[in-house]
């Protein structure tokens, strides 16, 4: 509970900062005390997990809820330290863009957090609200206007599906706190009746846009592609995060009674969203368009964490998503300083880097690596985790459907390295500014450390 309310007033205090124009305090500010709302989260994990629910079950802050909240607030801390000067080019009100970002992450917080679907709903308009002015910060651009639209168009749209799943299974279960319905569940009787039922595929509807799934993804690559890079990597790693914790602990808690009834329509909507996010990306010109279709086959890996729902779905997720997260800051991160030095995000841009800045093509490729699930690297310790739970629960040919896939990815993310290795282009070296090396080479090595050490976080959540 102190992480979230250091993560309330925090931004409060960069808005007067900005204000009496402390404009060089802001990022320092930030960074303090976003450690200081780690270092209490982290103060939090106990070493038998018997947390309990408070505000009358409102809110549980178990290891679960640390262990989400600890890896999107260390993301949210690498990313923003790629942002020094980044914000100052777009307007001069940099503040609101700090506040922004920490009110989001505050509802991120109350997302992973959440033991009653009324919290659910407002962390999520928390963190979606603030997203949809962070899409749209350059106010001058058509593209970021256009992406903010169509994010809360959609969001919106969406955000009706959960809360009218939300009232059914109120109506059926006569109550929003998740202990209460998983009781009902259980006690009730055997067949799922229409109003419980409705209400959870409505649920999966709505939690598959937040998450980017197919064929709920429409807006996904358009988001993407028009809102500012950086903006694009908070996005696409910590806000996913957020979202499969959401979705991971709702489906656990209450509906794991009931999973033959919903399973196989999640599972229809996995393999849909592994085929639809690889085969796609495979024809993208654009490095960044490749990797908002890329995290949408990300998205149906998780997926089969909650298809193959389970005792160790909280670590699969939780490994996933820190190695994907690491990976797509490193990806991005280079992406804004290849876009800095050529002005284009095509695949083309990155041709002949690693003759250009050896250290960035370096941290690139372990990136690619990792997320083409490449051994020795954590996006291959991700998809193992994943391959493993649906064997547990399914026959043989849902994972060769997946491995199939992987072999895909493999081709666009080849191509980056391919471009920086293997072709040549009269650049002039790209420049790394000091907080770039240092977010991108810890990125990097977190990447390798996990892939040879999986033990380091593999059996956080028990």
């Amino acid at each position: 509970m102190n992480t979230l309310i250091v993560l309330s007033v925090l931004p409060l205090l960069l808005l007067f900062l900005g204000l009496y124009k402390a404009q060089k305090a802001l990022l320092p500010v930030t960074i303090i005390g976003l450690l200081v709302a780690l270092g209490l989260a982290v103060a939090q994990w106990t070493s038998t997990d018997e947390a309990q629910p408070i505000y009358h079950g409102m809110m549980l802050f178990n290891n679960y809820s640390v262990a989400f909240s600890g890896i999107t607030i260390v993301s949210t801390i690498l990313i923003l330290l790629l942002s020094r000067g980044y914000f100052e080019k777009i307007s001069s009100h940099v503040a609101e863009y700090y506040a922004i970002i920490l009110f989001s992450l505050a509802g991120i917080v109350v997302m992973v957090s959440y033991y009653n679907l009324t919290m659910l709903f407002i962390g999520l308009e928390i963190m979606s609200v603030s997203l949809y002015i962070l899409a749209g910060i350059k106010k001058t651009d058509f593209a970021s206007n256009e992406a903010a639209l169509k994010y809360f168009l959609m969001g919106a749209f969406s955000t009706g599906f959960l809360l009218f799943g939300i009232t059914l299974i109120y109506g059926a279960t006569g109550s929003f706190g998740l202990e209460e319905i998983r009781n009902w569940v259980i006690a009730g009787p055997s067949t799922v009746s229409p109003m419980l039922g409705t209400g959870i595929l409505l649920i999966i509807v709505g939690l598959c846009f937040k998450v980017g799934a197919a064929p709920f993804h429409f807006w996904t690559p358009d988001v993407y592609e028009g809102s500012p890079t950086l903006i694009t990597a908070y996005m696409s790693t910590v806000v996913k995060t957020a979202s499969f914790a959401a979705f991971l602990r709702l489906f656990y808690e209450c509906f794991q009674s009931v999973s033959e009834f919903w399973v196989p329509a999640l599972l229809i909507i996995t393999i849909i969203t592994l085929f639809i996010g690889n085969i796609t990306a495979l024809y993208q010109q654009s490095f960044k368009r490749m990797l908002a279709f890329s995290s949408i086959s990300h998205a149906g890996y998780l997926l089969f964490a909650i298809v193959a729902l389970g005792a160790a779905s909280a670590n699969a997720v939780f490994v996933y998503a820190t190695a994907y997260s690491i990976a797509s800051i490193i990806a991005f991160g280079a992406l804004i300083l290849v876009q800095q030095q050529s002005g284009s995000d095509s695949f083309d841009s990155f041709n002949g880097l690693g003759k250009r800045n050896p250290f960035l093509a370096f941290v690139l490729t372990v990136a690619m690596l990792s997320l083409a699930g490449i051994p020795l690297t954590a996006g291959f310790i991700g998809k193992f985790f994943m391959f493993t739970s649906a064997l547990a629960h399914y026959k043989v040919w849902l994972v060769i459907l997946a491995v199939i896939n992987a072999i895909i990815s493999i081709f666009y993310y080849f191509r980056v390295i391919i471009a920086m290795y293997f072709k040549s282009a009269e650049a002039q070296e790209v420049q790394i500014p000091a907080a770039y090396s240092f977010v991108l080479g810890l990125s990097a090595l977190i990447t390798i450390a996990i892939g040879v050490y999986p033990t380091l976080i593999a059996y956080l959540i028990k």
